[in-house]
């Protein structure tokens, strides 16, 4: 898949339908194959039987328009016949005097292959059973059409390079209880075509949108849909035209506009992310898998069709509306978690260290909403800011200020003296800022931390993040450690909208408090402060910005995308950020996450909150000496 990078161009279309005028309609497929093909479109799907119009009625039933529909596809064959495009159309196709409702495939000048339609619907405003039979009364895996014998199968496969692998289903066959394209995807299908014509109804095309991305999800595969529209009889119904393209239970484009006579989408399918996914999550793929009819085609582009835009932030909810709702549902998942090990342990009380930073404020939140939930004094929350070499006033200031609002057991302790102990006694050098110096200071924190809830019967609560986890950018038995790991599932990208949130739900004093830690800069502060008592420290400059970490984090384990991936796609999505800083953060990126495994491998129980965790566990097993990462 180096060519590719797994991507797959397809196209759905609508246009007028002229009923019964097989040459017109003609034309007008001849005139967007001929567009999709000067748009690198490798496979184009138009509506169920766009050759003829759906709604011939009873004109199914003379022989006339049959022969009529195949002439007219064979000049669209001579017509496309220098046309790479993979092209769906749909018209009825005749085999021993039993009418099919077929898709039948085509690619330069040439016949590839036709599906017949399975179930035939024959209620309310349908009646197809009059005119078409099912694919079941077929008599051959042939059929001849345009003097050649051609494939002729429901089960038909159109296999690809790179995984591509196309099957059929025909409007109807999308609506019953188990759709032909769940089969078929077990066979291998990556790629499901749905030739259709759905009319409309109140509330119908929500109901068929969340069928099409529905299934694509469940299927694992792309999702091609292509319904009639403008043309159509209106004696008693209504076809909008509703065009859709999903990918994997996500829609990628899509004809909303009820009132669009003719219009062709695009849209890009990552195969390489559906064959991921099904590795991944296989439990359905143990079934017997169809007897299929495969056909192999060429895939093959001179255009790499990669998507025209790629989220930055895909761990964080595009849409500004959700995003505060899917805020509070994540911290209502860590605050529930840690309420069950409360539960579980019959402690009624948690230590918790407050840098003033991000981190450890939304530690404290949830603690707050655990110990709310509840209904336990907040004073068995006992938060303990511990200045050391690097604290400045400011976040020092936010620290104690945050402890009081929320009304938690707060207390100081210095560290420094102890660390300054601690240093003379291993021999190093107080000026000298290396790793020991750093390390020091974590773990005199933690020590401070495990020894006080020691006292007071309490348990540890961890305030590192899932990208610290990911880089490995925390202390061995440092900061490293907790008894309960609040924040592990959430990435450092995603922990400022949930302090976010949970100040837009909190009075104006706290709100501003909270604010004020949302802009500060991401630092452990473990060196010293700058002649200004300002953050010297800034991690960012150090391994690069956790903007991109995440980014390839996120589609690294969720998608399983390799390196040239993953760089392709940074570039897409953070145009303004340069390709030698994305090139060498996704260095970073991976020389950290192969090495640092070790601090996974035994980090502390933590809830996990979306589909990307890395608890050894559960979700990512991984050994520590792993000498290199795919």
């Amino acid at each position: 898949m180096n060519k590719t990078y797994g991507y797959y161009k397809v196209a759905s279309c609508t246009f007028p339908i002229s009923i019964g005028n097989v040459d017109k309609n003609a034309k007008e497929i001849i005139r967007h194959i001929k567009e999709a093909e000067n748009k690198h479109v490798q496979l184009i799907v138009f509506s169920e039987l766009c050759v003829t119009g759906y709604t011939c009625a009873d004109m199914f039933s003379h022989e006339a328009l049959s022969k009529a529909s195949e002439k007219a596809l064979n000049d669209i064959l001579q017509k496309t016949e220098h046309d790479k495009v993979l092209a769906c159309i749909g018209m009825p196709v005749e085999q021993a005097g039993k009418l099919f409702n077929c898709a039948v495939y085509i690619k330069e000048g040439n016949i590839v292959g036709v599906v017949p339609k399975t179930y035939i619907p024959n209620y309310a405003e349908f009646y197809e059973k009059r005119w078409f039979v099912s694919s079941s009364c077929r008599t051959s895996d042939s059929i001849t059409l345009c003097g050649k014998e051609v494939p002729f199968s429901e089960n038909l496969i159109l296999r690809g390079d790179d995984h591509i692998a196309i099957a059929t289903e025909i409007c109807e066959d999308l609506w019953v209880d188990s759709p032909p394209s769940g089969i078929l995807s077990r066979a291998g299908a990556t790629i499901i075509v749905n030739p259709s014509a759905s009319n409309d109804v109140i509330a119908k095309r929500e109901y068929r949108r969340n069928l099409v991305v529905m299934q694509s999800g469940r299927c694992r595969a792309g999702y091609v849909y292509s319904s009639s529209g403008a043309g159509e009889s209106s004696t008693d119904l209504v076809f909008s035209g509703h065009c859709m393209i999903a990918d994997n239970g996500h829609m990628v484009n899509e004809i909303t506009d009820l009132m669009v006579e003719d219009e062709m989408i695009t849209g890009v399918i990552d195969v390489e992310r559906c064959i991921n996914d099904r590795r991944k999550y296989n439990s359905d793929l143990w079934g017997k898998a169809p007897e299929v009819l495969e056909v192999k085609i060429s895939t093959t582009s001179d255009t790499v069709s990669l998507p025209d835009y790629v989220n930055p932030y895909p761990f964080v909810p595009s849409d500004e509306r959700k995003l505060k709702q899917r805020c509070d549902e994540i911290l209502t998942l860590q605050s529930k978690g840690l309420m069950q090990r409360l539960r579980a342990t019959g402690i009624k009380s948690v230590t918790i260290g407050i840098s003033g930073g991000l981190d450890s404020t939304l530690a404290l939140l949830v603690c707050c909403k655990a110990f709310d939930s509840l209904k336990l004094d907040r004073k068995g929350i006992i938060a303990i800011t511990m200045p050391g070499f690097g604290t400045s006033d400011k976040t020092k200031g936010l620290a104690t200020t945050l402890m009081k609002e929320l009304d938690v057991t707060y207390k100081t302790i210095d560290i420094k003296k102890a660390c300054i102990q601690h240093l003379k006694d291993l021999g190093h050098p107080e000026d000298v800022y290396d790793i020991t110096y750093e390390n020091t200071q974590a773990r005199e924190r933690t020590q401070i931390l495990f020894d006080h809830a020691n006292m007071t019967g309490g348990l540890v609560i961890g305030t590192g993040d899932m990208s610290e986890a990911a880089l490995g950018w925390c202390t061995y038995n440092g900061d490293h450690m907790s008894n309960y790991a609040v924040n592990i599932g959430v990435p450092k990208t995603l922990v400022k909208y949930l302090v976010r949130a949970y100040a837009m739900d909190s009075d104006d004093k706290l709100k501003n408090t909270l604010m004020d830690i949302f802009d500060l800069p991401i630092s452990p502060e473990l060196l010293p402060t700058d002649s200004d008592g300002n953050i010297a420290q800034k991690t960012e400059e150090s391994i690069g910005k956790y903007d991109l970490h995440d980014f390839f984090l996120y589609h690294y384990l969720r998608n399983g995308f390799g390196k040239d991936k993953l760089y392709i796609l940074a570039k897409i999505a953070f145009p303004k950020v340069s390709e030698e800083e994305i090139s060498t953060t996704l260095d970073t990126f991976y020389k950290r996450f192969r090495t640092q495994q070790f601090k996974r491998s035994c980090m502390p129980d933590g809830v996990k909150i979306g589909s990307v965790a890395l608890s050894p566990r559960g979700d990512l097993r991984l050994p520590s000496d792993l000498s290199e990462l795919y």
